[in-house]
């Protein structure tokens, strides 16, 4: 793990000019009639694959406000509709560019009440809250939209009912839909299918088989033999990150019953000075994770379980290989970083969630995309990282949070871990003992399979309904327990 830094160097993604032409066609409603001038939102597509069989579906998309009032893009929905040609392998949904940012739109695929011969998919594009609002008259710009097979084999466009190929520029279209805050308001479904019908609940492709890693943290202490079977390490040697001269504990990772699942306790302490501090780190012996998904409940906290607080501490869950020589270009590394009494020029609460390209230690440069949040995030929470072959994303109980681009992408597999550990010892110099918690409930990673949090949720209730506590399938490991 390698600290974060305020002048880390942030990327943007260039596009290109897209040509726009207005919409001189009449508006169809949902009824099939020509739609009053007065509807909240339209939906403009175009799309640059116009084949029958593309690589990949492009619907590029603008929602216009066409009402009198502003309207919060996160109460806006817009449904594509499709034929799955998939078989098991499911899809995938990337953001190309985007003018109100990639990060702050989102993609879900369900299934619809009533499928049809030309539809028995369909891609939900939502907002998230840092989408903003829509002025009267305003649309979002070009959002540079695409979904592909999950085995990168073609797809037939030409019997998907939403696909238009002769739509090479924006303009209304029906065969796109739109809900504000749930009621239908653009667009005319396939029959059958108002998209106020209830969705498929999970709305998204089952998660089918996957070599997977899920550690349920069911152990009697840091010296149980089953934490290295299991194939973890939990760590005694020297180094960094964190304060020069301070002891990695293993003593200090234990392991209790809460809410009838066991969950592994990470205590970092300190009286002031080097010596005295003992840090927590446990990680995967292994470096063989690279693609896929990566999820674990994690408890951070603010203030010290005893003695004064104000120490900047950093609580982690991050994914990361070894450095092999300075900005090397095979490096990665993906974090989710908690700083609770804030640090490295952060006054106050902060979390990170950071991609890294590579680094140089000394003297000290780096290369990576970050996103923050200043908030306390004391309690538990859901993370999720997902990567694929073109985008990087992190999830915070079940809401996007960050996407970073494929600038970053994993070169070669890596080690999983969970640390806890102080920047410095200036954010509180006293010589009281303290100490601080990180508790972690599981883990799981399923390689190459990017799921969404429903079906990670779906595929944790499944361990533990099973009574299965460890399992790793994920090659060059295979047990189960």
């Amino acid at each position: 793990m390698n600290p974060h830094t305020t002048s880390s160097r942030w990327r943007v993604a260039a596009a290109a000019a897209v040509a726009m032409a207005t919409a001189t066609g009449g508006l169809a409603a949902l009824t099939g009639t020509a739609g009053a001038a007065g509807e909240p939102v339209t939906v403009q597509y175009r799309t640059s694959a116009t084949g029958a069989t593309a690589d990949q579906s492009e619907p590029w998309i603008k929602v216009r406000n066409t009402g009198a009032a502003s309207v919060q893009l996160s109460s806006v929905k817009v449904r594509y509709y499709f034929k799955s040609d998939s078989g098991s392998a499911g899809y995938r949904f990337a953001c190309s560019w985007a003018v109100k940012g990639c990060a702050n739109i989102t993609g879900t695929f369900g299934t619809p009440a009533n499928p049809t011969a030309t539809a028995d998919r369909y891609l939900d594009i939502g907002f998230t809250s840092g989408a903003g609002t829509l002025a009267p008259g305003a649309d979002t710009g070009d959002m540079q939209l695409r979904f592909y097979r999950s085995d990168w084999q073609p797809l037939k466009q030409s019997d998907d009912y939403s696909f238009g190929a002769s739509q090479t520029s924006y303009a209304d279209w029906s065969k796109v839909t739109a809900q504000v805050a749930g009621s239908t308001v653009w667009g005319v479904a396939p029959e059958g299918n108002d998209p106020t019908d209830p969705p498929t609940d999970p709305p998204t492709d089952p998660p089918a088989g996957g070599q997977s890693l899920f550690d349920d943290f069911n152990y009697a202490n840091s010296s149980d033999p089953k934490i290295s079977a299991n194939g973890w390490n939990v760590r005694s040697n020297s180094g960094g990150p964190g304060v020069p001269g301070a002891t990695w504990s293993p003593e200090n990772v234990t392991f209790a019953g809460t809410g009838g699942n066991s969950v592994m306790n990470l205590r970092t302490s300190t009286a002031g000075t080097a010596e005295s501090t003992k840090q927590t780190e446990v990680v995967t012996k292994a470096m063989k994770f690279k693609n896929g998904t990566y999820a674990a409940r994690v408890n951070f906290s603010d203030a010290p379980v005893s003695g004064p607080d104000g120490d900047h501490l950093v609580q982690t869950f991050f994914t990361i290989n070894d450095l092999t020589a300075p900005m090397a270009d095979d490096y990665s590394e993906y974090d989710f970083e908690y700083l609770p009494n804030g640090g490295w020029g952060e006054p106050s609460n902060i979390l990170y969630t950071t991609s890294w390209e590579t680094y140089d230690p000394d003297p000290w440069q780096a290369v990576n995309q970050h996103t923050e949040s200043r908030q306390s995030y004391a309690g538990w929470h859901d993370l999720l990282l997902t990567i694929d072959n073109s985008t990087i994303k992190y999830y915070i109980d079940g809401e996007l949070f960050g996407t970073h681009d494929a600038a970053d992408l994993p070169e070669r597999p890596m080690s999983i871990n969970f640390n806890q550990w102080l920047i410095d010892l200036a954010g509180q110099t006293g010589t009281t003992v303290r100490s601080y918690d990180e508790q972690i409930d599981y883990v799981l990673h399923v390689k190459d399979q990017v799921l969404p949090p429903a079906q990670v949720t779906a595929k944790i209730n499944a361990y533990r309904s099973a009574g299965t506590t460890f399992e790793d399938t994920v090659p060059g490991s295979q047990s189960t327990g």
